[in-house]
């Protein structure tokens, strides 16, 4: 079974969005809708890449990636910001954090999907780690 693409977002339309377009494109996808559950879910899966909202309830964004990139298992795993947050200095903090990319929302479905490609995500099949 293909490595699933995990999404560690609360808004539910924010997750349906972003899961639909992905499934459209051939990938599976794994959600949490906060942090603890997110890291849990990291170690459990061992996705391609983890796409994290910063705003999550019972631990943020930050503290997310931080923890996920303590862990040797995940250090190669792209983990992409995606996120509301778009002031000035909000992507430096999330790369800063450990985060790999940083994409704002609201996403743009026509070029979602080609953006993470440029932050590490293999086409569909082509998952090898």
């Amino acid at each position: 079974m293909a490595r699933p693409i995990l999404l560690i977002e609360d808004n539910e339309q924010n997750r349906y969005l972003a899961r639909f377009l992905l499934e459209q494109h051939g990938y599976a996808v794994e959600v949490a809708a906060d942090g603890p559950t997110g890291i849990e879910a990291a170690h459990r899966l061992d996705p391609m890449m983890i796409l994290l909202d910063i705003q999550l309830p019972r631990m943020d964004g930050y503290a997310v990636a931080r923890a996920l990139r303590a862990d040797p298992t995940l250090a190669g795993t792209p983990i992409v910001a995606v996120t509301s947050y778009a002031m000035p200095g909000d992507r430096e903090k999330a790369l800063a954090a450990g985060c790999t990319g940083y994409v704002e929302k609201p996403i743009d479905p026509d070029t979602f999907v080609s953006a993470l490609h440029t932050f590490g995500l293999p086409a569909p099949g082509d998952e090898a780690r």
